[in-house]
């Protein structure tokens, strides 16, 4: 089978694979302490407001107060008002509906639109408007005014507002576009209702868990099947997509086997290999990825390929090979923002061609949007690929408290549930009276505090005593958990 997904759940974390050719090509993570905040509505209140920036500071009860500009206030379509400036349409104190269209990254809070927007897996429901759209990947203007028919023949009369089908509803039938729309028009219904004497700020509408979007968003005609290792999350997923994706309910499967689902694949390997610096590349040469808050560089070495006919040669093969690597690596990281690539200097003008279109059309296999600049007077390529969610090494790592930012390291979260899962891989391996965790300072600070509970459960659910230890000469990376 050559492209499944893989799903990992534990009570603290969902982790998501995406594999094409056997290979992990996406990796999504969603923590419970920490889900994303993209698509959830609030019932906000307006903090501050800042006229020089024409933006304003949302109060969304978060760590941090969220961001609104001035373009991200909607207006009706066809107004021929100008934009009112923001401090003639927002007052201090005043309740205002908003949705997350952007998490919070670094210290920068949450990007927000007053334009509310619903996402089905067919449609896209938009209560403020009153047309209908069509997804542009759908490039047959006859099959877009067709769709459009189709669903206008299906909204009732009493229905308001716009929407936009996707591009999965494309071969989709009448019954499920029906099912769709009653679903968003009643999440829209329950908002309302929840607004009425509420008090700000109050989370309204949370969007579906990262699982349950895999079953909506990332099942494609070619997935072979989907397989999660949690038997009781197995079951919610099969009734979810019974309800909202149908095909995808024959390719789920219940993973019970003793090893590791992500083991078994050597996705743990490639998660690994995907938090370093450096990737090997199978001829010898490497890439060098440096991710930065501006820009992400990644540097294209021979190494110790020197298989060529020739220098140009070796330089050629070379380049090509890191062309598919990096595209793999962007979306296995999920790097987003400006990507600077500086493939190794080529004299020929058809080998720099013949590597540009390699990449693009490694490029295009990535769900998210990148734009190719193409080679610049330098000899770099720039491209840019847009930000959804936070890197993979920003959800894992944490900057190193010894070398003060300049590397990274896990954080004490991140080594709680890996050892959480070696505990567990160890009693289905092993007959043991005890287990005892020796750890760095504030990976047991964490056990003994916040992950106390994960750490009761694991306890229970191996059905063994597990023991604390501080050991103040581990890295913080380090543990050893010990059969007593």
């Amino acid at each position: 089978m050559n492209n499944q997904i893989l799903v990992n759940i534990t009570p603290q974390e969902t982790r998501v694979a995406i594999m094409e050719l056997g290979v992990p090509q996406e990796l999504h993570v969603e923590r419970a302490s920490a889900r994303g905040l993209v698509g959830n509505i609030y019932w906000g209140r307006v903090a501050r407001i800042l006229p020089g920036m024409q933006s304003a500071f949302i109060d969304l009860g978060l760590e941090r107060a969220a961001f609104l500009h001035v373009a991200d206030i909607w207006t009706p379509r066809h107004s021929e008002e100008p934009q009112r400036p923001i401090e003639k349409t927002l007052a201090e104190g005043q309740p205002l509906m908003v949705q997350v269209a952007k998490d919070p990254i670094g210290t920068k809070g949450a990007r927000l639109s007053t334009q509310i927007s619903i996402a089905g897996r067919y449609l896209v429901y938009l209560p403020q408007e009153q047309h209908i759209g069509v997804s542009q990947k759908i490039e047959s203007e006859e099959e877009r005014q067709l769709l459009r028919e189709r669903l206008q023949g299906l909204i009732p009369t009493t229905t308001t507002g716009g929407f936009i089908v996707r591009t999965v509803a494309e071969t989709t039938s009448d019954r499920e576009l029906q099912r769709d729309l009653e679903y968003l028009t009643q999440c829209w219904a329950d908002i309302q209702s929840q607004c009425h004497g509420a008090a700000s700020p109050q989370l309204l509408y949370q969007d579906l868990s990262l699982a349950q979007r895999v079953i909506r968003d990332l099942v494609m005609e070619d997935t072979d099947r989907i397989m999660v290792d949690s038997r009781e999350n197995f079951h919610k997923l099969l009734e979810f997509s019974r309800h909202y994706n149908p095909q995808a309910a024959p390719l789920l499967e219940h993973y019970s086997g003793a090893r590791p689902l992500f083991d078994l694949f050597g996705v743990e390997q490639e998660i690994e290999k995907a938090l370093s610096r450096r990737v090997d590349l199978k001829s010898g040469g490497y890439l060098i990825i440096d991710q930065t808050e501006a820009m992400t560089t990644i540097d294209v070495n021979t190494g110790g390929f020197v298989g060529g006919r020739n220098f140009d040669d070796t330089i050629f093969r070379t380049n090509l090979e890191a062309a598919q690597a990096m595209a793999r690596q962007l979306r296995l990281r999920n790097l987003g923002g400006i990507v600077i690539a500086d493939f190794i200097d080529m004299d020929n003008p058809e080998h720099r061609e013949a590597v540009l279109a390699e990449f693009r059309k490694a490029l295009s296999r990535d769900r998210t949007r990148v734009t190719v600049n193409g080679f610049t007077a330098l000899g770099l390529i720039e491209l840019t690929r847009k930000r959804t969610r936070e890197s993979l090494a920003h959800v894992l790592c944490e900057p190193c408290p010894c070398c003060k930012g300049s590397a990274q390291v896990k954080t004490p979260q991140t080594v709680c549930y890996e050892i959480l899962r070696e505990i567990v891989l160890a009693a289905r391996q092993f007959e043991a009276r005890e287990y005892r965790v020796i750890a760095h300072q504030r990976v047991i600070d964490l056990f003994l505090d916040e992950e106390s509970q994960s750490l009761a459960g694991v306890s229970e659910f191996v059905g063994k005593r597990i023991s604390l230890q501080v050991e103040s000469q581990n890295h913080q990376e380090q543990y050893d958990v010990v059969l007593m």
